[in-house]
């Protein structure tokens, strides 16, 4: 099949009814990373039909998961996942808005045209490393698919979570080896809410959505 059949059935497979119009900004971002990758080195995946299964589907499986009105997308490179989220969400919720954030200007000026040549008004990227990000309002939904891990994530990110928001850490194997080794300092912080094992259409490999929580402030 090609690139657009597979993305059609894909797009099936997660239960997504996707207009045409949407199914298409999907589809150029696709091309736009093929086009950039040539010189900016985006993704080591070169392959577009591969980049629809392991970046753009594989980000789309943590859709259901997302809640309230402000997402953001640490460290977030290509743009991966906020910007498959965030076309899939101007039909599914157009009030949610989502930030990418990324420490890396040449992929950020990447984000930045992607978001402007898709017209996504929903979306806008940030060029700041993620600790030393400031944002007014806290965040209903942070996401990472690119932490080393998630010690990482949360002691650079955690705080840009809402109180009654939750932090989704995008993982392959099993995580739980890496959930015991959070240390103490975080760990008083921040609560493992679930561990959700993910299916990702076409992909064999394991993928996993940690879902972590603000710990309760405790009574005075």
């Amino acid at each position: 099949m090609g690139l657009e059949s597979d993305l059609s059935s894909g797009l099936n497979q997660l239960g997504l009814n996707c207009s045409l119009a949407v199914q298409a900004r999907l589809r150029d971002y696709i091309f736009l990373i093929d086009k950039w990758n040539r010189v900016y080195n985006l993704t080591s995946v070169r392959d577009p039909a591969e980049m629809l299964t392991r970046h753009l589907l594989d980000s789309l499986a943590v859709l259901p998961y997302l809640r309230g009105s402000r997402v953001l997308d640490v460290g977030t490179g290509a743009g991966l996942p906020g910007i498959p989220l965030a076309i899939v969400n101007i039909e599914l919720c157009p009030e949610r808005e989502f930030v990418l954030l990324d420490s890396n200007s040449k992929k950020t000026r990447f984000v930045q045209q992607v978001i402007t040549e898709l017209g996504l008004t929903n979306a806008q990227v940030v060029h700041e490393r993620a600790e030393n990000f400031c944002p007014t309002i806290l965040f209903d939904v942070v996401v990472s698919r690119a932490f080393a891990s998630v010690s990482d994530m949360l002691k650079n990110s955690g705080q840009h979570c809402a109180r009654d928001g939750v932090i989704l850490a995008m993982k392959g194997t099993d995580p739980a080896a890496e959930l015991r080794d959070i240390p103490e300092s975080l760990a008083t912080s921040y609560v493992v809410d679930a561990v959700h094992p993910l299916r990702v259409p076409g992909l064999e490999e394991q993928r996993h959505l940690v879902c972590l929580k603000p710990a309760p402030k405790s009574a005075p």
